[in-house]
């Protein structure tokens, strides 16, 4: 048998359809083993890259796939959970939920990101960010 179809991939080297798909199956990983089972969308199905089913048969959730802590308005009102991995780390948030926290700091206001472009995501988690998302981390 050849082995060679099983060396690991260096993720720096994949290109961004490869590291969303690599990302895609990495999150699916770990939702399993909280009871989900996950159906990749092949298109952003009201805004969600993926449906997450619960083993409950009961619970589902749209989820949009993430490199970072991100919020972005087209997601509002549509019941759209967030999940990224920072470090060794996964994080799943309900976008609208979190949004307000962060919008009750003031941290948003008056960044052309939020404001203009309407969408904001934070490049590195501060101490503060980390307190905030722990209820989330997975």
């Amino acid at each position: 048998m050849d082995d060679s179809r099983f060396v690991k991939v260096s993720y720096e080297e994949l290109n961004s359809r490869q590291k969303e798909n690599f990302n895609f199956q990495k999150a699916s990983a770990v939702l399993a083993e909280y009871g989900y089972n996950c159906l990749r969308l092949s298109d952003d199905w009201q805004g969600a890259d993926f449906i997450a089913v619960h083993i409950d048969g009961e619970t589902f959730r749209k989820i949009q796939l993430k490199g970072r802590l991100s919020f972005d308005k087209k997601y509002q009102g549509k019941d759209i959970w967030i999940i990224f991995r920072y470090d060794n780390d996964w994080y799943i948030y309900p976008h609208d939920e979190l949004l307000d926290q962060v919008l009750e700091t003031g941290k948003l206001k008056g960044t052309d990101s939020w404001e203009k472009e309407g969408a904001f995501s934070f490049g590195y988690l501060s101490q503060e960010n980390k307190t905030m998302l722990e209820k989330y981390k997975l």
